[in-house]
């Protein structure tokens, strides 16, 4: 199956590629000052909230909470986007959101800071599935790993120089309050840039074949939201994603420990964005030329995160963030990816929806119950961890016979 060893969808059309090209840089410049918008408030939510009262519990089902709405939702926006084709309204309402950051400035409870955080990731669950669907047209023409891989780049050029101009926020004396009000002005760009993007290219599914160009073999072959291999892959992602020690709960055993201060924070989380920008490029490539068999990285690193990151040594924290890092270059590179190989293009908005659900859901489940271990015991947070991923990669292994079942059935229907 093609989806398993290798992704090769590209166009050779010369004015196709450079439309495409336009598009996925434009996106990638409205991610970049999104995330510069609310990566910055994220790198700092643990310290914010423990100076709000809140608890590590607390902390741990916010997050938790936030991304399993933010990931859930999207499988209803999605649904709507690919019932209206309402993709670039969609994606113009999600980023409109983006103005609950800077609200963070006049919250006084930490629960008022949470419905603001919560409403961001809602924010996130309009735009994203339309947002994915339009990059996901732009990458047919270049390879869906690394047109993913050149988007999370740029989405992550801001969310690296987001916390580092929080911390300089910090060095100058300023709090917390004063940072998430100047993250109004990138949240404003966003909304500029993404004008600029939609007058440009108004008609992006215009850049991939339509499902009736494709041959009757095409067809019959291509995997739906329905197919075995996609359900396991479903069920892949929920395990390996329980499994992932969330940001917040890092930054706060860190500020809880004294090992890091507030602004300290902030430059450890663009540090491990940093990270995540490099190794997506070369995580893109890697599934553009090997298929799904990369996403047997996601639980190799995955597992290590919380033996490094729940640490009181600052090289090790250090490692910590580069390995989170890591983790979420995977994630948002070739487990986007994945999704437009496994689905049609019909209802590639739902199929977002459905794995983004999985994976919120996911998040959700393992940000609230490694925050409540971690007010027990650090060791439970290890078994934890380590018993998800094990079975994350039991997954990944169910995966590969599936496809090669299918591939052995392929075979055997062409002879």
């Amino acid at each position: 199956m093609a989806a398993w060893n290798r992704s090769d969808s590209r166009s050779t059309d010369a004015s196709g590629y450079r439309t495409a090209m336009s598009l996925i840089l434009l996106l990638g410049l409205v991610s970049a000052f999104g995330d510069l918008t609310y990566e910055s408030a994220r790198s700092v939510t643990g310290p914010f909230f423990l100076t709000l009262g809140a608890s590590a519990a607390a902390v741990g089902f916010v997050a938790g909470l936030g991304e399993l709405l933010g990931y859930g939702l999207r499988l209803v926006f999605g649904m709507v986007a690919d019932r209206f084709r309402a993709y670039w309204t969609a994606t113009f309402i999600g980023y409109g959101l983006l103005i609950s950051v800077p609200l963070l400035a006049l919250a006084y409870d930490w629960r008022v800071a949470a419905v603001l955080l919560i409403l961001e990731r809602v924010g996130k669950a309009v735009r994203s599935p339309s947002r994915d669907t339009i990059l996901s047209h732009a990458t047919h023409q270049i390879g869906r790993g690394w047109g993913f891989a050149l988007h999370e780049f740029m989405d992550q050029t801001g969310a690296v120089i987001g916390p580092l101009l929080l911390a300089v926020v910090f060095f100058r004396g300023s709090g917390y309050r004063t940072g998430f009000a100047l993250l109004l002005i990138p949240a404003v760009l966003a909304m500029i840039t993404l004008i600029v993007a939609r007058v440009r290219t108004p008609h992006p599914e215009e850049l991939e074949e339509t499902r009736e160009a494709h041959t009757a073999s095409e067809v019959e072959a291509a995997p739906t939201t329905s197919s075995r291999l996609f359900r396991l892959y479903a069920g892949f992602t929920f395990l390996s994603v329980t499994g992932f020690a969330a940001f917040p709960i890092l930054s706060f055993h860190w500020v809880h420990e004294s090992v890091v201060s507030a602004s300290g924070v902030a430059i450890l989380y663009a540090l491990a964005m940093g990270v995540d920008a490099v190794v997506a490029l070369a995580a893109g490539k890697a599934y553009d030329r090997f298929g799904l068999k990369v996403l047997v990285a996601v639980p190799l690193f995955t597992v290590a995160v919380p033996f490094a990151g729940l640490q009181s040594k600052l090289w090790m924290i250090g490692v910590g963030a580069v390995l989170w890092g890591c983790v979420m270059a995977l994630h948002e590179t070739i487990m986007r990816a994945a999704v437009a190989d496994l689905s049609d293009i019909g209802r590639r908005a739902t199929a977002y929806g459905i794995f983004n659900l999985i994976y919120g859901a996911g998040w959700f489940a393992g940000s609230t119950c490694i925050g409540w271990l971690y007010d027990r015991s650090l060791v439970w947070v290890g078994i934890f961890v380590v018993a998800f991923e094990g079975l994350a990669l039991l997954g990944f292994l169910a995966m590969h016979r599936a496809a090669a079942g299918d591939a052995t059935a392929g075979s055997a229907h062409d002879g």
